[in-house]
Protein backbone atom coordinates (compact mmCIF):
# COMPACT_ATOMS: atom_id res chain seq x y z
CA UNK A 1 0.00 0.00 0.00
CA UNK A 2 2.75 2.30 0.57
CA UNK A 3 5.30 3.01 -2.82
CA UNK A 4 9.07 3.15 -2.39
CA UNK A 5 10.16 6.95 -3.06
CA UNK A 6 13.60 7.14 -2.96
CA UNK A 7 14.19 5.37 -6.46
CA UNK A 8 13.34 7.82 -9.10
CA UNK A 9 14.34 7.91 -12.56
CA UNK A 10 15.97 10.75 -14.90
CA UNK A 11 12.64 11.26 -16.69
CA UNK A 12 11.39 12.61 -12.87
CA UNK A 13 14.74 14.91 -12.48
CA UNK A 14 13.58 15.97 -16.36
CA UNK A 15 10.19 17.54 -15.00
CA UNK A 16 11.07 20.99 -14.11
CA UNK A 17 13.18 22.12 -16.62
CA UNK A 18 13.83 25.57 -15.21
CA UNK A 19 15.86 23.71 -11.98
CA UNK A 20 15.84 24.39 -8.48
CA UNK A 21 15.24 27.84 -8.06
CA UNK A 22 17.11 28.19 -4.56
CA UNK A 23 20.39 26.48 -6.60
CA UNK A 24 19.99 28.54 -9.10
CA UNK A 25 20.38 31.97 -7.49
CA UNK A 26 22.63 31.12 -4.71
CA UNK A 27 22.38 34.40 -3.47
CA UNK A 28 19.38 34.88 -1.23
CA UNK A 29 17.97 37.72 0.09
CA UNK A 30 18.51 38.96 3.62
CA UNK A 31 15.67 41.78 5.08
CA UNK A 32 17.98 44.54 7.20
CA UNK A 33 14.15 45.20 8.91
CA UNK A 34 15.23 41.44 10.26
CA UNK A 35 18.41 42.42 10.93
CA UNK A 36 17.67 45.46 12.84
CA UNK A 37 15.15 43.50 15.16
CA UNK A 38 17.60 40.98 15.64
CA UNK A 39 20.76 43.69 16.64
CA UNK A 40 18.19 45.10 19.32
CA UNK A 41 18.58 41.54 20.71
CA UNK A 42 22.36 41.05 20.03
CA UNK A 43 22.85 44.14 21.97
CA UNK A 44 21.30 42.93 25.06
CA UNK A 45 22.81 38.98 24.56
CA UNK A 46 26.24 37.43 26.45
CA UNK A 47 27.75 34.41 25.70
CA UNK A 48 26.96 31.64 23.68
CA UNK A 49 23.36 33.31 22.71
CA UNK A 50 25.05 36.27 21.74
CA UNK A 51 27.53 33.97 19.71
CA UNK A 52 24.41 32.48 17.90
CA UNK A 53 22.43 35.66 17.15
CA UNK A 54 25.58 37.34 15.71
CA UNK A 55 25.27 33.91 13.09
CA UNK A 56 21.70 34.29 12.28
CA UNK A 57 22.47 38.20 11.63
CA UNK A 58 22.92 37.05 7.71
CA UNK A 59 21.12 34.12 7.60
CA UNK A 60 17.85 34.96 4.99
CA UNK A 61 14.52 34.32 5.99
CA UNK A 62 11.25 34.87 4.66
CA UNK A 63 9.36 38.08 4.56
CA UNK A 64 5.61 37.55 5.41
CA UNK A 65 3.11 39.70 3.41
CA UNK A 66 0.12 38.81 6.27
CA UNK A 67 -1.44 42.44 5.62
CA UNK A 68 -2.28 44.22 2.69
CA UNK A 69 0.12 47.87 4.20
CA UNK A 70 3.16 45.48 3.75
CA UNK A 71 3.20 46.13 0.51
CA UNK A 72 4.38 49.55 -0.58
CA UNK A 73 4.99 51.96 1.40
CA UNK A 74 7.59 54.30 2.84
CA UNK A 75 10.61 52.52 5.07
CA UNK A 76 12.17 49.05 3.94
CA UNK A 77 9.58 46.67 5.80
CA UNK A 78 7.35 46.27 2.72
CA UNK A 79 7.46 44.39 -0.49
CA UNK A 80 8.12 47.21 -3.29
CA UNK A 81 11.55 48.67 -1.01
CA UNK A 82 12.75 44.84 -0.71
CA UNK A 83 12.47 44.23 -4.49
CA UNK A 84 13.66 48.00 -5.49
CA UNK A 85 16.94 47.12 -3.34
CA UNK A 86 17.09 42.93 -4.56
CA UNK A 87 16.73 44.41 -8.24
CA UNK A 88 19.94 46.66 -7.79
CA UNK A 89 22.11 44.53 -5.56
CA UNK A 90 24.93 42.11 -7.45
CA UNK A 91 24.33 39.84 -7.98
CA UNK A 92 20.85 39.96 -7.48
CA UNK A 93 18.95 38.18 -5.00
CA UNK A 94 16.57 35.14 -4.74
CA UNK A 95 13.35 36.77 -2.68
CA UNK A 96 11.55 34.31 -0.48
CA UNK A 97 7.79 35.65 0.24
CA UNK A 98 4.73 34.36 2.55
CA UNK A 99 2.09 35.06 0.46
CA UNK A 100 -0.63 35.64 3.33
CA UNK A 101 -3.61 37.43 3.74
CA UNK A 102 -6.59 35.32 2.44
CA UNK A 103 -10.80 36.48 3.71
CA UNK A 104 -11.32 34.66 6.83
CA UNK A 105 -7.26 33.70 7.61
CA UNK A 106 -6.38 30.85 9.79
CA UNK A 107 -10.19 29.85 10.47
CA UNK A 108 -8.88 27.07 13.16
CA UNK A 109 -6.84 29.29 15.26
CA UNK A 110 -7.38 32.95 16.61
CA UNK A 111 -2.98 34.25 16.87
CA UNK A 112 -3.07 35.00 12.99
CA UNK A 113 -6.91 36.19 11.87
CA UNK A 114 -6.18 38.59 8.98
CA UNK A 115 -7.11 41.81 7.99
CA UNK A 116 -9.36 40.66 5.04
CA UNK A 117 -13.03 39.15 6.14
CA UNK A 118 -15.89 37.72 4.63
CA UNK A 119 -18.07 39.19 7.41
CA UNK A 120 -17.12 41.92 9.69
CA UNK A 121 -17.57 42.54 13.34
CA UNK A 122 -18.25 45.79 14.42
CA UNK A 123 -14.87 45.91 16.02
CA UNK A 124 -13.52 44.99 12.07
CA UNK A 125 -12.46 41.44 13.35
CA UNK A 126 -14.01 38.54 10.95
CA UNK A 127 -17.25 37.14 11.93
CA UNK A 128 -15.63 33.35 10.84
CA UNK A 129 -19.95 32.26 12.31
CA UNK A 130 -21.35 33.94 9.00
CA UNK A 131 -21.74 32.10 5.75
CA UNK A 132 -22.92 33.62 1.98
CA UNK A 133 -20.42 33.58 -0.86
CA UNK A 134 -17.58 35.79 0.49
CA UNK A 135 -18.07 38.03 -2.49
CA UNK A 136 -16.47 41.31 -1.11
CA UNK A 137 -13.98 39.93 0.81
CA UNK A 138 -13.00 37.64 -2.59
CA UNK A 139 -12.48 41.07 -4.46
CA UNK A 140 -10.70 42.94 -1.87
CA UNK A 141 -8.35 39.98 -1.60
CA UNK A 142 -8.16 39.71 -5.92
CA UNK A 143 -7.78 43.53 -6.37
CA UNK A 144 -6.13 45.25 -3.61
CA UNK A 145 -3.49 42.32 -2.38
CA UNK A 146 -2.77 39.82 -5.58
CA UNK A 147 -3.05 42.09 -8.51
CA UNK A 148 -0.71 44.77 -6.39
CA UNK A 149 1.59 41.97 -6.20
CA UNK A 150 1.67 40.76 -9.19
CA UNK A 151 2.29 43.97 -10.94
CA UNK A 152 5.30 44.67 -8.30
CA UNK A 153 6.50 40.87 -8.60
CA UNK A 154 6.33 41.94 -12.74
CA UNK A 155 7.94 45.46 -12.32
CA UNK A 156 10.86 43.94 -10.72
CA UNK A 157 11.12 41.02 -13.08
CA UNK A 158 15.32 40.70 -12.49
CA UNK A 159 14.15 39.44 -9.14
CA UNK A 160 13.89 35.69 -8.64
CA UNK A 161 11.26 35.02 -6.48
CA UNK A 162 9.42 31.91 -4.70
CA UNK A 163 6.17 32.41 -2.98
CA UNK A 164 4.93 30.30 -0.24
CA UNK A 165 0.87 30.29 -1.12
CA UNK A 166 -1.41 30.69 2.12
CA UNK A 167 -0.41 28.63 5.06
CA UNK A 168 -2.39 26.38 6.90
CA UNK A 169 -5.21 26.98 4.20
CA UNK A 170 -5.99 24.25 2.20
CA UNK A 171 -4.78 22.16 5.18
CA UNK A 172 -7.98 23.62 6.92
CA UNK A 173 -9.97 22.52 4.19
CA UNK A 174 -8.69 19.21 4.03
CA UNK A 175 -9.05 18.41 7.59
CA UNK A 176 -11.00 21.25 9.61
CA UNK A 177 -14.43 21.03 8.19
CA UNK A 178 -16.34 20.13 11.10
CA UNK A 179 -15.03 23.79 12.34
CA UNK A 180 -17.79 26.13 11.77
CA UNK A 181 -15.43 28.73 11.26
CA UNK A 182 -13.82 26.65 8.72
CA UNK A 183 -16.32 24.91 7.52
CA UNK A 184 -19.11 27.50 6.47
CA UNK A 185 -19.64 28.37 3.12
CA UNK A 186 -18.04 31.86 3.26
CA UNK A 187 -14.69 30.47 4.45
CA UNK A 188 -14.53 27.64 1.81
CA UNK A 189 -15.65 29.76 -1.11
CA UNK A 190 -12.66 32.39 0.18
CA UNK A 191 -10.35 29.82 0.21
CA UNK A 192 -11.12 28.10 -2.78
CA UNK A 193 -11.87 31.08 -4.85
CA UNK A 194 -8.93 32.84 -3.86
CA UNK A 195 -6.22 30.49 -4.19
CA UNK A 196 -6.65 29.56 -7.23
CA UNK A 197 -6.66 33.13 -8.08
CA UNK A 198 -3.31 33.69 -6.45
CA UNK A 199 -1.67 30.79 -7.99
CA UNK A 200 -3.32 31.57 -11.50
CA UNK A 201 -2.03 34.89 -11.76
CA UNK A 202 1.08 34.98 -10.23
CA UNK A 203 2.20 32.05 -12.14
CA UNK A 204 2.15 33.79 -15.34
CA UNK A 205 5.14 35.95 -13.86
CA UNK A 206 8.51 34.28 -15.30
CA UNK A 207 10.42 35.30 -12.17
CA UNK A 208 8.37 33.67 -10.19
CA UNK A 209 8.11 29.79 -8.26
CA UNK A 210 5.21 28.84 -6.41
CA UNK A 211 4.85 26.26 -3.50
CA UNK A 212 1.64 25.92 -2.15
CA UNK A 213 1.55 25.45 2.02
CA UNK A 214 0.91 21.23 2.91
CA UNK A 215 1.11 21.97 6.86
CA UNK A 216 3.58 19.57 8.39
CA UNK A 217 2.89 15.77 8.97
CA UNK A 218 1.67 16.08 12.33
CA UNK A 219 -1.22 17.94 11.14
CA UNK A 220 -2.04 15.75 7.63
CA UNK A 221 0.67 12.69 8.19
CA UNK A 222 -2.06 10.70 8.58
CA UNK A 223 -3.48 8.34 5.66
CA UNK A 224 -6.65 9.70 5.52
CA UNK A 225 -5.39 13.28 5.84
CA UNK A 226 -2.81 13.29 3.32
CA UNK A 227 -5.03 11.86 0.85
CA UNK A 228 -7.84 14.53 1.92
CA UNK A 229 -5.23 17.25 1.02
CA UNK A 230 -3.97 15.55 -2.23
CA UNK A 231 -7.81 15.63 -3.18
CA UNK A 232 -8.40 19.48 -1.95
CA UNK A 233 -5.53 20.28 -4.05
CA UNK A 234 -5.71 18.34 -6.93
CA UNK A 235 -9.61 19.87 -7.52
CA UNK A 236 -8.38 23.38 -7.58
CA UNK A 237 -6.37 22.70 -11.46
CA UNK A 238 -3.32 24.37 -9.59
CA UNK A 239 -0.96 21.25 -10.30
CA UNK A 240 0.63 22.28 -13.39
CA UNK A 241 1.27 25.96 -12.12
CA UNK A 242 3.19 25.64 -8.99
CA UNK A 243 6.37 23.69 -8.39
CA UNK A 244 5.52 22.10 -5.46
CA UNK A 245 4.87 22.44 -1.73
CA UNK A 246 6.00 24.15 1.63
CA UNK A 247 5.87 21.87 4.99
CA UNK A 248 6.88 22.41 9.27
CA UNK A 249 5.68 26.46 7.85
CA UNK A 250 6.18 27.94 11.56
CA UNK A 251 6.24 24.66 13.03
CA UNK A 252 8.67 22.77 15.25
CA UNK A 253 8.32 19.48 14.01
CA UNK A 254 11.94 17.61 13.61
CA UNK A 255 13.37 17.19 10.10
CA UNK A 256 15.07 13.60 10.69
CA UNK A 257 16.31 11.29 8.49
CA UNK A 258 14.28 9.80 5.50
CA UNK A 259 12.89 6.03 5.52
CA UNK A 260 13.60 4.06 2.29
CA UNK A 261 9.77 3.33 2.37
CA UNK A 262 6.73 5.28 3.49
CA UNK A 263 5.31 3.32 6.64
CA UNK A 264 8.65 1.79 7.56
CA UNK A 265 8.63 1.93 10.95
CA UNK A 266 4.77 1.54 11.55
CA UNK A 267 3.86 -1.62 13.08
CA UNK A 268 6.76 -1.69 15.35
CA UNK A 269 9.11 -2.08 12.44
CA UNK A 270 12.38 -1.37 11.96
CA UNK A 271 12.43 0.92 15.31
CA UNK A 272 16.19 0.74 15.54
CA UNK A 273 16.38 2.82 12.17
CA UNK A 274 17.29 6.24 12.70
CA UNK A 275 14.85 7.56 10.36
CA UNK A 276 12.30 5.71 12.50
CA UNK A 277 12.87 8.26 15.74
CA UNK A 278 9.56 9.50 17.07
CA UNK A 279 9.47 12.37 19.20
CA UNK A 280 5.73 12.89 18.73
CA UNK A 281 5.03 8.96 19.21
CA UNK A 282 2.92 9.39 15.67
CA UNK A 283 4.22 6.41 14.36
CA UNK A 284 1.87 4.12 17.34
CA UNK A 285 -0.90 6.81 15.95
CA UNK A 286 -0.75 5.21 12.76
CA UNK A 287 1.01 7.85 11.05
CA UNK A 288 3.70 7.17 9.15
CA UNK A 289 4.97 11.17 9.03
CA UNK A 290 7.15 11.00 12.42
CA UNK A 291 9.34 13.62 10.83
CA UNK A 292 9.04 16.16 7.68
CA UNK A 293 11.21 13.90 5.31
CA UNK A 294 8.98 10.64 5.96
CA UNK A 295 6.11 13.48 5.00
CA UNK A 296 7.21 14.64 1.99
CA UNK A 297 8.47 11.38 1.04
CA UNK A 298 4.78 9.85 1.67
CA UNK A 299 2.86 13.63 0.16
CA UNK A 300 5.73 12.83 -2.85
CA UNK A 301 4.10 8.93 -3.40
CA UNK A 302 0.17 10.17 -3.21
CA UNK A 303 0.84 13.14 -5.98
CA UNK A 304 2.92 10.75 -7.83
CA UNK A 305 -0.14 9.15 -8.12
CA UNK A 306 -2.10 12.07 -9.68
CA UNK A 307 0.44 12.93 -12.73
CA UNK A 308 2.33 15.00 -10.69
CA UNK A 309 5.96 15.41 -9.36
CA UNK A 310 5.95 17.58 -6.43
CA UNK A 311 9.22 19.52 -4.95
CA UNK A 312 9.28 20.26 -1.43
CA UNK A 313 10.83 23.72 1.14
CA UNK A 314 10.67 22.18 4.26
CA UNK A 315 10.83 25.24 7.34
CA UNK A 316 14.01 24.70 9.47
CA UNK A 317 13.60 27.92 11.35
CA UNK A 318 12.79 26.42 14.48
CA UNK A 319 13.11 22.68 14.68
CA UNK A 320 16.79 22.59 15.76
CA UNK A 321 15.17 20.76 19.12
CA UNK A 322 13.26 17.52 18.49
CA UNK A 323 11.66 16.34 21.55
CA UNK A 324 10.82 19.71 23.90
CA UNK A 325 7.24 19.66 24.02
CA UNK A 326 5.28 17.67 26.41
CA UNK A 327 2.01 17.36 23.20
CA UNK A 328 3.75 18.34 19.39
CA UNK A 329 -0.19 19.67 19.10
CA UNK A 330 1.04 22.93 20.71
CA UNK A 331 2.31 25.20 18.29
CA UNK A 332 2.38 28.71 19.95
CA UNK A 333 5.77 29.92 21.23
CA UNK A 334 7.68 26.54 22.60
CA UNK A 335 9.48 26.85 25.59
CA UNK A 336 12.84 25.15 24.84
CA UNK A 337 12.81 25.15 20.66
CA UNK A 338 15.77 25.69 19.05
CA UNK A 339 17.05 27.34 15.36
CA UNK A 340 17.67 24.61 13.20
CA UNK A 341 19.48 23.92 9.90
CA UNK A 342 20.80 27.02 8.18
CA UNK A 343 19.25 27.38 4.53
CA UNK A 344 20.29 25.19 2.06
CA UNK A 345 20.31 23.17 -1.05
CA UNK A 346 22.50 20.27 0.78
CA UNK A 347 19.04 18.24 1.75
CA UNK A 348 20.48 14.87 1.17
CA UNK A 349 17.40 14.02 -1.12
CA UNK A 350 17.77 16.49 -3.99
CA UNK A 351 15.54 14.63 -5.72
CA UNK A 352 12.45 15.66 -2.99
CA UNK A 353 13.78 18.77 -1.25
CA UNK A 354 14.95 22.09 -2.82
CA UNK A 355 15.82 23.67 -0.02
CA UNK A 356 15.65 23.65 3.63
CA UNK A 357 15.06 27.65 4.79
CA UNK A 358 13.72 29.67 7.58
CA UNK A 359 10.59 30.18 6.33
CA UNK A 360 9.18 31.66 9.83
CA UNK A 361 11.12 33.96 10.50
CA UNK A 362 13.42 32.76 13.78
CA UNK A 363 12.30 35.38 16.23
CA UNK A 364 8.84 36.60 15.26
CA UNK A 365 6.05 35.40 17.87
CA UNK A 366 3.60 33.16 16.71
CA UNK A 367 0.74 34.74 18.91
CA UNK A 368 0.05 36.57 22.58
CA UNK A 369 -0.30 35.49 25.93
CA UNK A 370 -4.60 36.90 27.44
CA UNK A 371 -2.14 39.63 28.58
CA UNK A 372 0.01 41.73 26.28
CA UNK A 373 3.53 42.98 27.24
CA UNK A 374 1.76 46.25 28.03
CA UNK A 375 -0.74 45.03 29.73
CA UNK A 376 -3.57 45.20 27.80
CA UNK A 377 -6.02 42.36 27.28
CA UNK A 378 -4.48 40.71 23.29
CA UNK A 379 -7.60 41.14 20.99
CA UNK A 380 -6.35 37.93 19.07
CA UNK A 381 -5.60 35.70 22.03
CA UNK A 382 -5.86 31.75 21.16
CA UNK A 383 -5.95 29.26 23.93
CA UNK A 384 -3.17 27.29 22.55
CA UNK A 385 -0.68 30.00 23.39
CA UNK A 386 -1.53 29.28 27.00
CA UNK A 387 -1.07 25.14 26.37
CA UNK A 388 2.16 24.23 29.06
CA UNK A 389 4.68 24.02 26.36
CA UNK A 390 4.33 27.95 25.54
CA UNK A 391 6.53 30.64 26.37
CA UNK A 392 4.25 32.77 29.28
CA UNK A 393 2.16 30.08 30.74
CA UNK A 394 4.86 29.58 33.68
CA UNK A 395 5.33 32.16 36.52
CA UNK A 396 8.29 34.28 35.93
CA UNK A 397 7.78 34.05 32.35
CA UNK A 398 7.56 36.94 30.12
CA UNK A 399 4.30 37.71 28.62
CA UNK A 400 4.12 37.01 24.83
CA UNK A 401 3.31 39.86 22.01
CA UNK A 402 0.88 39.18 19.22
CA UNK A 403 1.66 36.73 15.94
CA UNK A 404 4.24 38.53 14.15
CA UNK A 405 6.08 40.79 16.76
CA UNK A 406 9.60 40.15 17.65
CA UNK A 407 9.50 38.21 20.72
CA UNK A 408 13.32 39.06 22.29
CA UNK A 409 13.10 36.78 25.08
CA UNK A 410 11.96 33.83 22.37
CA UNK A 411 15.03 34.48 20.07
CA UNK A 412 17.45 34.32 22.65
CA UNK A 413 15.82 30.79 23.68
CA UNK A 414 16.11 29.70 20.12
CA UNK A 415 19.44 31.17 19.62
CA UNK A 416 20.82 29.46 22.78
CA UNK A 417 19.17 26.18 22.03
CA UNK A 418 20.16 26.33 18.56
CA UNK A 419 21.33 23.33 15.96
CA UNK A 420 22.74 25.50 13.20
Amino acid sequence: MWSLLLLLSPLVLAVFSAGNPFDNHRTWYVNPAYQKELSSSIATASGKTKANLQKMYTIPSAYWIDVMAKISGNGDDNVEAILKQASSSNPVPLVVFIVYDLPNRDCHAKASNGEICCTYNADRTCNYNAGGDCSAGIITYKTKYIDPLVALFSQYSNVPIVAIIEPDSLPNLATNMGDPHCGNTATQKAYLEGIPYAVQRLSTLSNVDLYVDAAHGGWLGWQNNAASFVETVTGLGILKSIRGFSTNVANYQPLGTQCPQTGWCLNGQHQGDTCCADPCHLEGQYNPANNELNYAAELYGLFRQQGFTPKFIIDTGRNGVANMRSDCANWCNIRGAGVGLFPTTATGNTTLIDAYFWLKTPGESDGCTQVLPNMQNCPRFDESCASADSIGSRSGEPRAPQAGQWFDYQVKQLADNANF
